[in-house]
């Protein structure tokens, strides 16, 4: 679930570090036509390298919040109700209104609940049977909240 959390954080890393990549290596390219392409060569190299730990920045994280949590999992339970999602684990427990979600996007393993812009927890389908999943889809896609991916 931290993965899942990360991941929407962590997404602008890749695409910076694609334009990062993707600059670099058209400067170095083109730079190596010019006589002054020797010693600017060094800042196109460093863009392209940049790029690429940027793009393996997410990976890295969500591998290593997914190696981390696992020790840390315990289990717990989500009871919806049409006021709120309360969430249970171990001894800790929380809930967030639905008045205060600002939307619900939808991903394969997870929904993931915004509260404003931030994402403030996942719901994750497979501790559902499928008609409280149905269920549960139609009440977001009701109430507006429910933005495909």
């Amino acid at each position: 679930m931290a993965a899942a959390l990360g991941g929407v954080r962590l997404r602008k890393f890749g695409y910076i570090g694609a334009v990062l990549a993707a600059v670099g290596a058209i400067g170095l390219a083109v730079s190596r036509g010019f006589a002054w392409g020797e010693q600017i060569s060094p800042l196109w190299t460093a863009m392209v390298v940049g790029g690429l730990l940027s793009m393996l920045y997410w990976p890295w994280v969500r591998f290593r919040a997914r190696r981390r949590s696992s020790r840390y999992a315990v289990e717990g339970a989500y009871d919806i109700t049409d006021d709120n999602i309360m969430m249970r684990s171990g001894s800790e427990s929380g809930g967030i209104a639905w008045d205060g979600v600002a939307q619900v996007r939808d991903t394969p393993e997870f929904w993931i609940v915004y509260v404003g812009r931030m994402p403030a927890t996942v719901i994750p389908r497979r501790l559902m049977s499928a008609e409280d999943a149905e269920t549960l889809r139609a009440f977001m896609a009701k109430r507006g909240l429910l933005r495909l991916r």
